[in-house]
């Protein structure tokens, strides 16, 4: 047990040679100095995989805080670069990176396969198709490192995902080894391009336009292929080599219902680049690093991808996952935040003490340590869930579809704040660019805008998933399970977190009936917040990790029950809950019940 300190045993930060300063994150693995997130990983996954999985976990751990750290601060400081022309004067685009950039890919593709794990067998000489949960974990390591590049590497997983359920055997034969091999000269990567000016999220009013051609030759030699055209207004990966893209044929209805899903390559099968460019990259807030540009189409050949009707669907498969993802990510940036306050507050001195034996710095860095161990939860069970419907269960099918929204929109909110907050740790040297925090806090804004802004996940949440798909009650079911698992939790406790998951499906169902829905966005915090501190209490009784019941219990003292604001809240309980969250690595679970029993 690592003495006054929340990291592991031999794994405690070191004080930089001038302590006034304080220490950062670089240089440490991140998997080693997250004994929760490794509990999780004992608790979700067969002990043969997890077995098997623990080097590369280890590993990618290693790179995160290390290489792949310094490659991120690189590319930042050198961002893509559009060439409109060739130096022969032809409309031949194409993006420069730095090779800072390039190696991070490399690291994401060719090293750890974060496109293919789950798309192929084989991955990690693993025979079969590496489960979801495996894949998140990898993501939440990747971007304690790096954050922008995992958008063009996310998509290139889903474009892959959503290529495999819906392309005809033609296509599959044709396209799916290139989308899923590791071999950096091989691999096409996918990107998804579906904004447009007049229609963000409201999806139906998009302009693209797909029409059948007869005589359009895609470089095959055969005949008759559609032509979509319009523009495309923030892609993401703007030169992926496929993209997925929604386009209304000819003739089709108005609205979601009349879009078709379409696989518009960048170069046809002779060599030819199809007819469309990239007309500028976008100057992003964050995410600076990886190309952003707006496309004009022009006739470009595009192969359709299931049924046409059904084309909004069936890409709400992609942005399903990308909502998830971000998720994923918003709890990896919050890690980076919080492992970075934490290296701060016990590596520098001021006033003759460290900052974290300071009272007031303590309550900080618990507000800061309070959302993010909630999002490590949400990434357990929603992942789980997804592995589960994967594979036929109808029931966690429709657990997904509630976990999703709850963990994008909670998740991703509480990183703005968690970052904002890591900075005022570091203080001034916040706020310059040479330390990490200055990008945190810009890379935190971009979850609550791609795949949805907060008011669309609330509203999907509470007036969707909740009041027309009924996914509230196989949540419910799944916690209350859950709890009765949980037997070494004191039972007042447990009829307290089983209460307050009834009280928050109540409030859900009763801001769907509200007139203007406006209260979706509280509904949807509030089952989150429920959500997280059954799941807490639940990880506390498998794993006998005492720190995960405190967090459930400081979840509902403080995101789930009412106080006054000018009552003191600084009681025994938070006073010695932050004693044993902030300067131990290890309690157990008899701590923890005694400290709440005394509460």
């Amino acid at each position: 047990m690592a003495d006054g300190s929340f990291f592991p045993a031999g794994e405690a930060p070191r004080a930089p040679d001038d302590s006034y300063l304080g220490g950062d994150c670089q240089g440490m693995n991140f998997y080693r100095v997250d004994p929760a997130f490794r509990q999780l990983l004992d608790l979700y996954l067969p002990g043969e995989l997890r077995a098997h999985m623990e080097p590369h976990f280890e590993r990618l751990g290693g790179i995160a805080g290390g290489r792949l750290d310094e490659l991120s601060r690189i590319a930042e400081r050198h961002q893509p670069i559009l060439h409109e022309r060739d130096r022969f004067g032809r409309d031949e685009e194409w993006i420069e990176y730095h090779p800072a950039y390039q190696e991070m890919e490399k690291i994401a593709i060719h090293d750890f396969g974060f496109h293919a794990m789950t798309n192929r067998p084989g991955v990690f000489d693993w025979p079969e198709r590496l489960p979801y949960l495996v894949k998140y974990a990898m993501q939440y390591l990747f971007v304690q490192g790096e954050f922008s590049i995992m958008c063009p590497i996310s998509v290139a997983d889903t474009s892959a995902f959503l290529f495999l359920r819906y392309a005809d055997e033609e296509l599959k034969a044709r396209y799916a080894g290139r989308l899923l091999t590791q071999d950096m000269e091989e691999v096409w990567l996918g990107a998804q391009f579906m904004t447009e000016k007049p229609g963000g999220s409201d999806v139906g009013a998009l302009e693209s336009t797909a029409r059948f051609d007869p005589e359009a030759d895609d470089g095959t030699g055969k005949l008759g292929h559609w032509r979509v055209s319009g523009e495309k207004w923030f892609c993401s990966h703007a030169d992926g080599d496929i993209a997925m893209i929604l386009a209304r044929p000819e003739g089709a209805a108005a609205g979601t219902r009349g879009l078709g899903l379409f696989m518009l390559p960048r170069y046809l099968e002779d060599g030819r680049k199809n007819s469309y460019r990239i007309l500028r990259l976008k100057e992003k807030m964050g995410t600076k690093s990886m190309a952003s540009g707006e496309i004009r189409m022009d006739g470009a050949i595009a192969y359709p991808l299931g049924e046409l009707d059904r084309g909004f669907k069936q890409m709400m498969d992609q942005v399903s996952l990308s909502r998830l993802s971000h998720g994923v990510r918003a709890a990896a940036m919050m890690r980076r935040c919080l492992n970075e306050a934490l290296v701060m507050a016990e590596t520098r001195r001021a006033f003759g003490q460290t900052l974290n034996d300071m009272p007031l710095m303590r309550r900080q860095l618990m507000k800061i340590m309070l959302p993010t161990e909630q999002a490590l939860s949400m990434y357990g069970a929603t992942a789980q869930a997804l592995d589960q419907a994967t594979a036929g269960d109808a029931a966690a099918d429709k657990r997904l579809r509630i976990l999703t929204p709850l963990y994008k929109f909670r998740a991703c909110r509480d990183n703005i704040r968690v970052a904002t907050a890591a900075m005022e740790v570091r203080g001034g040297l916040g706020y310059i660019e040479e330390w990490i925090n200055a990008r945190l806090v810009r890379e935190a804004h971009i979850g609550t805008l791609w795949e949805g802004t907060s008011n669309i996940i609330g509203l999907d949440t509470i007036t969707r998933a909740v009041a027309k798909e009924g996914a509230d009650e196989n949540l419910a079911e799944l916690l209350n399970q859950r709890l009765d698992e949980a037997r070494d939790i004191p039972g007042q406790f447990r009829g307290e977190l089983g209460s307050m998951i009834e009280r928050a499906r109540a409030f859900a169902h009763a801001a769907a009936a509200g007139e203007g829905a406006t209260e979706c966005r509280r509904a949807t915090t509030a089952l989150y917040n429920a959500t997280t501190a059954a799941l807490m209490a639940w990880e506390a009784a498998m794993t006998g990790n005492g720190k995960r019941l405190l967090l459930s219990r400081l979840v509902i003292d403080h995101r789930m029950t009412p106080t006054d604001p000018m009552s003191h809240a600084d009681d025994g309980f938070n006073k010695l809950a932050g004693e044993l969250l902030l300067t131990r690595d290890e309690v157990s679970l008899d701590e923890a019940k005694a400290a709440i029993a005394g509460a």
